[in-house]
């Protein structure tokens, strides 16, 4: 290789902070998740970049794999980069959001998600990795 680094390098990830309007309500998509880490448990849809796709490419395409949902267009929202975010290893994500109207928003779970649907902002699950600090940032800039 002509590149070699003798240091490590974090892992980067997208992870999908999609919302409808649910009559006067907003609810969020989330995803429970299949492998572990937190397996079981309720996440927002994403997962790790390709070598070869933009990160907006890897937030649509995580996003069709794991929920059906098909979107063109994501708005980049925040970079999350906490150093214990993830117990795996260091990971950082970048947040996109979207939102879409409520008849054109049933998902099915597919790839790694054990199931997928729509939660009332007000009555979230408990959240794997720092989804609920993400959804709480995410509502106090109101960027959803």
């Amino acid at each position: 290789m002509p590149y070699t680094y003798e240091f490590p390098r974090p892992a980067v990830t997208v992870d999908c902070l999609i919302y409808r309007i649910a009559g006067t309500d907003r609810e969020i998509l989330l995803i429970r998740r299949g492998s572990e880490p937190y397996k079981g448990m309720w996440a927002l849809p994403g997962g790790f970049i390709g070598m070869d796709e933009t990160l907006e490419q890897a937030a649509i395409r995580e996003l069709k794999e794991e929920t059906g949902l098909e979107f063109t267009h994501l708005e980049q929202f925040r970079t999350f980069d906490r150093v214990d975010r993830d117990p795996r290893h260091r990971t950082i994500s970048i947040v996109f959001t979207g939102c879409t109207r409520q008849d054109w928003s049933t998902v099915t779970a597919a790839s790694d998600a054990g199931e997928a649907g729509w939660f009332p902002l007000a009555h979230l699950p408990d959240l794997a990795f720092d989804h609920r600090e993400i959804i709480r940032l995410a509502l106090e800039l109101h960027a959803i």
